[in-house]
């Protein structure tokens, strides 16, 4: 079997990575790719989605993965172009990772399936959301377009509001596109992810992760400092509504609708005091959650895929370990705002138990791991008990060492108590 996944960073890492400890033993290629991945799937020559289609059409490539959210809605889409070609893609088309591409038709969707959500209006100028806010604070701000994680705002005051409307308004700086204003939800924050295979669906290992740049959850939002994952995340009950009240309508909705999916679906949800909302959805597994998931997926990741994207839903490949995973993730000097790139990384091959997922690295010309990016990479551990992984995994994060290094201490320990 030849499979190609599609992206380039940590999430594609731990992707490779699982594909290629599937007991089928795939042969792996990767696009655009990473160092890191390299070293574990084969690079391919291509200049974008058309020559990439070209590319697997002319290597009988029977399997693509998009990992990356950009290729699904990027000119006329991945997984539709795939089809065209009679490719089995693990992706929805075009059409469906609407879903995550805008923010207003995933709020559409949400409220005509009657599927639990917060309040929300859609604005075209900063005048516009200001009325729309109302002077009600705190108040939540999306951009609708997709802003690489980085284009939602939580805004305790009308400052912090007004500085986010001006990126998005006056700087652009995400592009053209509207804004949803928001109620806030109040409560913890859960990631549950399904593998849907047209009206039917398996759900993975529940997740948590941590946005805040600092400790206790203070500073600026980020792409993910950390997460945390484990089935015994939520008590079952918790689980079977979140099933009944939100996986279920969403499936039933995307078939009523005629929006055809085959691949992973990512609900982030709040755990209100009034039952589970979504906050958003997005069409792929989510960053760093990945990288804490795939670690207690066992069997054969490659065949569920393969058989997902021809249509088939075989849970019976694939099991979950029951215990614990902690993902901490090392940060760059100067991230969210900026990156800085070019410090050399040391302990990145010190022996122990615990996985690295490589984001923003590349190897220099002495063969050294360096910075390449916001997110450097996701240090992993597992253990049957929520503290055994935490201590591991801080253990091991403790080895990393470059200039500028940024990492929180209280990853799968805050929101614990």
């Amino acid at each position: 079997m030849k499979i190609l996944v599609v992206g380039k960073g940590g999430r594609e890492h731990a992707l490779v990575r699982a594909l290629a400890e599937s007991p089928s033993k795939p042969e792996l290629f990767c696009f655009p790719g990473s160092d890191a991945i390299f070293e574990i799937a084969k690079p391919i020559e291509a200049d974008g989605l058309e020559s990439l289609i070209e590319w697997m059409s002319a290597n009988a490539i029977d399997l693509c993965v998009a990992g990356e959210e950009s290729y699904l809605v990027k000119g006329e889409g991945l997984a539709n172009l795939c089809q065209k070609a009679g490719i089995p893609c693990w992706g929805p088309p075009k059409e469906s990772a609407q879903l995550e591409a805008s923010k207003e038709f995933a709020k559409e969707f949400l409220v005509r399936n009657s599927i639990p959500t917060a309040k929300a209006t859609a604005t075209e100028t900063l005048d516009e959301a200001v009325a729309a806010i109302g002077g009600e604070y705190p108040t939540v701000l999306k951009f609708d377009g997709l802003a690489a994680g980085k284009g939602v705002a939580v805004c305790p005051d009308q400052a912090s509001a007004m500085d986010f409307l001006d990126e998005v308004f006056t700087q652009k700086r995400f592009g053209p596109g509207r804004v949803l204003v928001e109620q806030c939800l109040v409560g913890p924050e859960v990631s549950i992810f399904a593998a849907i295979v047209d009206d039917r669906y398996i759900i993975f290992t529940p997740a948590r992760d941590y946005k805040r740049a600092l400790d206790g959850d203070q500073g600026p939002n980020t792409g993910g400092m950390g997460a945390v994952a484990s089935r015994q995340l939520l008590a079952a009950e918790q689980l079977e509504r979140i099933e009944r009240e939100i996986l279920e309508p969403s499936v039933k909705g995307l078939n009523k609708e005629g929006l055809p999916y085959r691949g992973f679906l990512y609900f982030g949800l709040m755990m209100t005091s009034e039952g589970p909302k979504v906050i958003e959805y997005n069409c792929r597994f989510g960053d760093p959650e990945c990288q804490a998931v795939m670690p207690l997926v066992k069997g054969d990741l490659a065949e569920f895929c393969l058989a997902g994207a021809k249509g088939e839903l075989k849970p019976e490949l694939i099991t979950f370990d029951d215990g614990w995973s902690v993902c901490v993730i090392v940060a760059s000097a100067g991230y969210p705002e900026s990156s800085r790139s070019g410090d050399v990384i040391t302990g990145v091959d010190t022996d122990g138990d615990f996985r690295i997922y490589h984001a923003g690295t590349k190897l220099n010309a002495d063969g050294q791991w360096e910075t390449h990016g916001g997110r450097v990479m996701a240090i992993v551990c597992a253990g049957q008990h929520r503290m055994e992984a935490v201590k591991k995994a801080h253990a091991a994060t403790d080895q990393i060492r470059f200039d500028g290094l940024q990492r929180r201490r209280d990853i799968g320990i805050l929101n614990f108590d």
